[in-house]
């Protein structure tokens, strides 16, 4: 008998259930223990079956290289693996398993049976275990490689089956793992079935149709394609820009050395790549590759190993942040996206750092030539001056901001065509020689503002305009207070602001780029931001959102006239700006109606 407090050694059955707490959570836990093994020896084809979403039954069967019948019960103790012997392998190891916890952990919640036959001897051989207990190896019947039964998982712990969902839940997560391996190895055939339904069956294949199989045509067809190399490091894969898909997590795969990871640092860097192109609660979408040595990173950070720890983090951070935001960039360069009859003129995947070339114009399709709508284009506004920017030559070395009437340009050199005339003073109607471009001139400035906001911030060259007469605006105690507290920031964003009274502010400069602007509602939405953030230790991201607020609150506003001129002088900034297909919160800023959609639209040629 035990007096209170006494310490004493837990029984091995209970150290097992215990370790199988960490490393199998669900039916899917044990799937992926079971998939890695399989990888780890060396198998080209895996043959999975789950019955009630894997909680009465998983089957794994491989073509690997097998289990010794002298070692089947050694396989399922804890702590006995062929992976790794010494603390310098453990520290650089590459194989997904490495503990020998997994079949120990699974066995002891669960009846197990593991049948394998070894390449150097004649027949197979087979082992069970129920609960822990390991029974007699005996000879079995086996073409090849290692087959492993679980079933009634959670049976000896029903405190843990209880909170299993539904079965077609469970599945749901088993049939993610199994696409998680699909994607990492497009070398390896796989085929799944549940409850005794064929739900995936795969060739071995290029890494690219892997993908389309995995995840769809509708994400590869939309993705680019990432390959950036430094030293030491790689990353890989595709990329969707927004506005092309809406999904969830669920459509964020990262791997590392070819292990999924949900890694906290990983996903803050694609966050920020990602943080000037994405409309409010949409996901970014992706699936990549991180390729590193494996002496740089920690996979023996948690039992379940989907995270890990990096040795040069800020490095990783940097690396993967600038291959995923010049990727996106470069596709943001403002090109028209091939539709319809023009789909087959963009490429299906590209290197990032391949430009896009210019979509051909069809033969049948003439050369956009400037045209105007008679009354139906708009006068200029009183009192409205459109920021000119400085005028970039054409092919012919004529200013690209001409009137009606100008001669022929190339869509080479000006794929966003020239404007036509305005849509209800909300959209700018421009003609390229794919068809109609229907652009959103509220967020099209937005853009362009943003990006040059942030590059007169990053140069430190953001330049104040004073008023001849300064603004009033009321405001509460606390609005007050920010100002005078944040005075410097506010002053290196080209603002200088000083109160009148405790209730009342005088706006005595404005950023050049912005005096057009609504001033009044800029000031306030910056007071009230800056009353969020720290500004004696405002991080990039933060700046840039004080940015982006200015921007918006700076652009052009709807129900704007514009002439000719000034829409031709956005078009143009539209196609000299970064990200410029998306407004700063991720809405696109213009679309391409090709001349095949207008043709089936008025049934021409029918």
């Amino acid at each position: 008998m035990t007096r209170p407090n006494e310490i004493r050694l837990l029984p091995d059955l209970l150290i097992s259930q215990i370790a199988a707490g960490e490393v199998v959570e669900r039916p899917a836990s044990a799937l992926k223990e079971l998939l890695e093994n399989s990888l780890d020896a060396g198998a080209s084809e895996l043959r999975i079956q789950v019955d009630q979403g894997g909680i009465t039954r998983i089957l794994v069967a491989d073509n690997g290289s097998g289990i010794p019948a002298g070692q089947l019960g050694l396989a399922l103790a804890r702590h006995a693996t062929s992976k790794v012997a010494s603390l310098e392998e453990l520290e650089q190891v590459a194989s997904f398993g490495f503990r020998g916890e997994a079949l120990a952990s699974i066995a002891a919640v669960a009846k197990l049976r593991l049948t394998s036959l070894a390449h150097n001897e004649p027949h197979a051989h087979e082992v069970e275990c129920e609960g822990g207990q390991i029974g007699e190896i005996r000879p079995a019947a086996l073409v090849a490689g290692t087959t492993i039964e679980v079933r009634d998982l959670f049976f000896n712990t029903p405190a843990r089956r209880k909170f299993l969902k539904s079965a077609s839940t469970e599945f749901g997560h088993c049939h993610a793992v199994v696409e998680r391996i699909a994607l990492a190895r497009p070398d390896i055939a796989i085929s799944l079935q549940h409850n005794d339904r064929r739900v995936m069956t795969l060739r071995p294949q290029a890494g690219p149709e892997r993908i389309v199989a995995v995840l769809g045509d509708a994400f590869a067809g939309s993705a680019i394609s990432i390959d950036q190399a430094g030293p030491a490091i790689r990353l890989s894969g595709l990329v969707v820009p927004p506005g092309h898909l809406a999904n969830g997590r669920e459509s964020q795969h990262v791997f590392v050395n070819g292990r999924f990871v949900r890694d906290k640092l990983l996903a803050h860097a694609l966050r920020q790549a990602w943080q000037d192109v994405l409309h409010l609660e949409r996901q970014a979408t992706y699936c990549l590759f991180l390729d590193i040595d494996p002496a740089n990173v920690d996979v023996n950070v948690h039992p379940a190993k989907t995270e890990v720890r990096f040795r040069e983090g800020q490095a990783v951070h940097q690396f993967v942040y600038h291959s995923v935001h010049q990727a996106l960039s470069g596709h943001a360069g403002n090109r028209p996206a091939p539709s319809g009859a023009l789909a087959n003129l963009r490429p299906e995947i590209r290197p990032a750092s391949q430009p896009t070339s210019a979509p051909a114009a069809q033969p049948t399709a003439t050369s956009p030539r400037q045209q105007t709508f008679g009354s139906f284009v708009a006068s200029p506004a009183a009192g409205y001056h459109w920021p000119q920017p400085t005028a970039v030559p054409s092919a012919t070395g004529q200013d690209n901001r001409v009137a009606a009437g100008s001669t022929e340009e190339t869509d080479l050199n000006h794929p966003l065509g020239y404007a036509i005339g305005q849509l209800h003073d909300i959209y700018i109607l421009a003609q390229n020689a794919q068809g109609l471009i229907l652009v959103d001139m509220h967020a099209a400035h937005e853009r362009i503002l943003y990006e040059r906001l942030k590059a007169a911030m990053q140069e430190q060259r953001l330049a104040s305009q004073p008023l001849l007469v300064p603004l009033t605006m009321q405001a509460d105690r606390l609005m007050v207070a920010v100002a005078s507290q944040h005075a410097g920031m506010l002053n290196q964003l080209g603002l200088e602001l000083s109160p009148l009274s405790p209730t009342s502010l005088a706006i005595r400069a404005v950023p050049v780029l912005l005096q057009q602007g609504d001033v009044l509602t800029l000031v306030r939405k910056l007071l009230l931001d800056l009353q969020q953030h720290d500004a004696s230790n405002l991080l990039a991201e933060q700046q840039n959102e004080l940015l982006a607020t200015m921007a918006c609150h700076g652009a052009v506003r709807a129900r704007r006239h514009l002439t000719i001129p000034e829409m031709n002088a956005l078009l143009r900034d539209m196609e000299q700006t970064e990200r410029s297909n998306q407004c700063n919160h991720g809405r696109p800023t213009w679309h391409q109606f090709s001349l095949g959609e207008l043709d089936r639209l008025f049934m021409r040629g029918k």
